[in-house]
């Protein structure tokens, strides 16, 4: 016979980070909300893949930084086990590689480990599976360089508006729908955009756009 059912209303969260202070002052957080639950934590990468198979927690907040490696590593193994997880990855110091790497193998959300505790709570609330959140701070903090000097940054009126829910996180097809477009003509206007924006992914594409003010207010110099 099973153990007790479980409570479909509670998200349960395994949470993986090596400091001890931040992962016990999280899990009291998760504990007061009605609907969040932490189920477990872990401080390695290796404890964080058999700690999720023991547990099968909803939802993964992880630290990128970890022994035995880094988030990502952790989060491949898992997401190639149970792709329909929803991994959150925490960091100070993102990279361009990192973010990279962790919109191809499926990670939700990527958050600042010092931003706000709320902001943390409602992600593990609304992640899901097939876009990537990026934290607009990290975003501004990814930019080490500027645009090519000279790259046609006209962007159509479509092609602005597919940049837009590119920096909202969504895939081709989900663009394609809201658009009222075919996959094939979204894919085009994407192509369009890396080319005018000197960038070689879309989240480049999404980073060069925010530092030339094409989605909202400018970055300073």
């Amino acid at each position: 016979m099973g153990g007790p059912a479980r409570d479909s209303r509670l998200i349960r969260v395994l949470v993986v980070d090596d400091h001890t202070t931040f992962s016990e002052l999280l899990t009291g957080a998760l504990n007061m909300e009605s609907d969040l639950s932490c189920v477990g934590s872990a401080r390695t990468v290796e404890e964080a893949v058999a700690r999720f198979t023991d547990l099968e927690p909803d939802v993964v907040v992880m630290d990128y930084h970890l022994a035995g490696g880094n988030g990502l590593d952790a989060a491949a193994q898992i997401l190639a086990a149970a792709p329909q997880t929803r991994i959150l990855m925490l960091t100070g110091d993102p990279t361009r590689a990192a973010l990279e790497r962790a919109a191809e193998i499926g990670v939700c959300a990527f958050l600042p480990k010092d931003g706000s505790l709320a902001t943390v709570l409602e992600s593990l609330r609304s992640a899901s599976c097939g876009s990537m959140v990026v934290d607009p701070s990290l975003l501004t903090a990814l930019v080490a360089r500027p645009a090519a000097a000279g790259a046609n940054t006209r962007l159509t009126l479509r092609e602005l508006g597919v940049l837009r829910l590119m920096a909202d996180g969504n895939d081709v097809r989900t663009n394609a729908r809201l658009l009222g477009i075919t996959e094939s003509t979204c894919r085009g206007h994407v192509k369009a955009i890396l080319a005018k924006l000197d960038a070689h992914s879309q989240l480049e594409a999404v980073a060069n756009a925010s530092r030339l003010g094409l989605l909202g207010e400018p970055s300073r110099a």
